[in-house]
């Protein structure tokens, strides 16, 4: 009875819907470009699928649309910022990959709650030859892994990507690339990405997408604009397709849709903007103003020295009754390489990591906010 207790304590201690693949949407608009380039990935054998885009691009929705589609074998893991503690972490992936394979893992939770416990690349090398012994293969999805921050984390995934076995197949759903040994893999031929390039909505699947979520029978004009102010921005494009209900001038709300838009405003300021640094955010503002950005063009802006309220990008920290002051960084080109590196609405322009732009919904967005909180500064910035 001891034993029993003790083993449904540790049941009870899992959420057992974070091992749950989320259910396709009704109103899914088919990517079946990218479920076959999954499915290439899968049949040459790679170690890892990365899905690595900004928030709102469609990721989770394409990943479970591909686990339907080809009926493979998956183990799924949505994670959060609990799971920084590397024996939760390990627990929950155990538990993820036992809903595909009862006995894998057996008594590797209990070794990591061990006060003794072993090394985790001890763990995972007993994992990983348990996996080499099944009959069928499988996928493990890890979605959301931009929450995991903790470096001993980091390193027992590189470890386990490292010594992989044919029989598992590694996803990582993330809004910014994780440090694993990506550049080694691609080298390899053992990667395969899907990024935001990829994501973003043709003019076809935004179309389908805008007509199904709207129910107003566009004109192709209209989603054409439409498509291009968002460039293909799936959240973009359903917040859209939720204002212009009960409009009769669509042309003019489309022509005048931009991310000063309350809905776009609310979603990338709670989203993307707030869950940055302070000092992060105040570069993102006060290079809102350029429509292309290089490290050098970067650093003759910031040379004004004056900051910028944190307050203006929405943060909620105070000091003595007064929002709190920071300066940005030093070096712009490493925050530029950065900012793509992490998928914070940064558009490459070129290979050579040289010039960049802010996604349009979200350069106004920036603007909007700079104007509202330091309108004196705009001028200064642009000299």
């Amino acid at each position: 009875m001891r034993a029993e207790s003790k083993a449904l304590a540790q049941d009870l201690a899992l959420l057992t819907t974070k091992l749950y693949v989320p259910p396709s949407r009704p109103d899914l608009v088919g990517r079946s470009r990218l479920v076959q380039r999954l499915d290439e990935g899968l049949a040459l054998g790679r170690r890892l699928t990365l899905v690595s885009a900004p928030a709102g691009y469609g990721k989770t929705t394409l990943l479970s649309e591909w686990i339907a589609h080809n009926g493979q074998r998956a183990a799924w893991l949505s994670l959060d910022e609990a799971d920084n503690d590397p024996v939760r972490f390990w627990t929950y992936v155990v538990a993820a990959m036992q809903q595909v394979e009862a006995n894998l893992g057996r008594g590797i939770p209990d070794l990591l709650r061990s006060p003794q416990r072993p090394p985790i690349a001890s763990l995972l090398t007993v994992l990983i030859n348990q996996m080499g012994a099944l009959a069928d293969d499988f996928v493990l999805v890890l979605d959301d892994y931009h929450l995991v921050t903790t470096p001993a984390i980091h390193e027992g995934l590189a470890f386990l990507v490292d010594n992989l076995p044919q029989e598992l197949h590694l996803v990582i759903a993330t809004r910014a690339d994780p440090p694993l040994p990506l550049a080694r893999l691609r080298g390899r031929g053992q990667l395969t990405e899907i990024r935001q390039r990829d994501l973003r909505f043709t003019a076809d699947e935004a179309a389908t997408f805008l007509r199904s979520v709207s129910g107003i029978d566009l004109s192709a004009q209209d989603i054409a604009a439409l498509e291009e102010r968002t460039e293909g921005w799936i959240t973009g494009l359903q917040l859209a397709a939720l204002s212009m209900q009960d409009r009769d001038d669509l042309p003019g709300f489309i022509s005048a849709f931009a991310g000063s838009h309350r809905y776009v405003l609310d979603y990338l300021t709670e989203e993307v903007l707030q869950r940055q640094t302070d000092g992060t955010q105040a570069f993102l503002l006060q290079t809102s103003i350029l429509d292309r950005l290089s490290g050098p063009l970067c650093d003759a802006v910031l040379a004004i020295r004056r900051p910028v309220s944190s307050q203006a990008a929405g943060s909620a920290s105070q000091r003595n009754g007064e929002a709190s002051l920071v300066r940005p960084f030093g070096d712009s080109q490493a925050v530029l390489e950065n900012l793509e590196a992490a998928n914070l609405f940064v558009v490459a322009l070129d290979d050579e990591r040289t010039w960049y732009r802010y996604h349009r919904l979200f350069r106004d967005l920036l603007r909007a906010r700079l104007k509202e909180s330091c309108p004196d500064r705009v001028p200064e910035l642009h000299r």
